[in-house]
């Protein structure tokens, strides 16, 4: 049996509907000494009561529409946001890819920013020197790899911060809507990096809207909802529930359909 990378018990986080002000912290500290919690009209749930568990060799797609959560559950796992209740561990520290150019300074060159995102993930220069050539290769970006980054598109970026992030395997890659981007050559190559992490029992969780890319290297998925988890399963059946062909597990189904004794 694989280890486990990442567990999740109970995790729940909120965040206030409006400006925090030394007056609303007071009053979010008292009600705290008297052992309650924040007035719910006053809280975004962003996530409620989420329990994972993920071994070595999973690849987790994390599905659900704008607004629903994923970002906000990739950055519980990363470490960036600790949960009101319940909690969150992984096994090794992750890497998350999110967003374009994440870590990165438009004024210096692409080689630059090779260099400054590889520090930022912890990697010393001297390793980081090793992994250039790999890294300017895979991205696709030699003819502008010494160009400001300002000159880049969004996806040259996307590209450039996938390929530095994943330059040295993590033990657990969280990717946010980052496989998306590119070309459709780049797109491939990405998917078939990834497929290449689980050889080496590594776990990777996708959040994504993109069920083509997700079928290719997922070996299971959720559903979340408002910030709750719906519906967990294979990706196939994750699929026809977010598109509504299927119900969500423990919901009785459309009206008139057949129940099993």
């Amino acid at each position: 049996m694989s280890r486990t990378t990442i567990e999740l018990r109970d995790v729940t986080l909120a965040f206030p509907r409006r400006r925090v002000t030394l007056e609303s912290f007071g009053r979010s500290a008292l009600n705290m000494l008297r052992g309650g919690r924040s007035r719910h009209k006053d809280e975004f749930i962003a996530l409620e009561d989420i329990s994972l568990e993920l071994g070595e060799g999973e690849v987790l797609g994390v599905v659900g529409r704008n607004g629903a959560g994923k970002s906000t559950l990739l950055r519980v796992i990363a470490g960036i946001y600790r949960p009101d209740h319940g909690s969150a561990k992984t096994l090794a520290r992750p890497v998350l890819l999110a967003g374009f150019g994440v870590g990165f300074n438009v004024n210096l060159s692409g080689r630059e920013n090779v260099y400054l995102y590889g520090s930022i993930l912890g990697h010393p220069r001297s390793v980081v020197d090793g992994l250039l050539p790999g890294i300017i290769e895979f991205s696709g970006l030699e003819a502008f790899i010494d160009q400001p980054l300002r000159t880049y598109s969004s996806g040259m970026r996307a590209r450039l911060g996938f390929s530095v992030a994943t330059s040295v395997q993590p033990d657990i890659l969280l990717l946010d809507e980052a496989l998306g981007v590119g070309d459709e050559e780049f797109r491939r190559r990405s998917s078939a990096h990834i497929r290449s992490m689980l050889e080496e029992a590594h776990t990777v969780v996708i959040a994504s809207h993109n069920f083509s890319i997700l079928k290719q290297v997922c070996t299971r998925a959720i559903l979340l909802e408002r910030g709750r988890v719906i519906h967990s399963g294979s990706i196939d059946e994750v699929e026809q529930v977010y598109t509504g062909k299927l119900p969500p597990a423990g919901s009785p189904g459309p009206p008139g359909a057949s129940q099993s004794p």
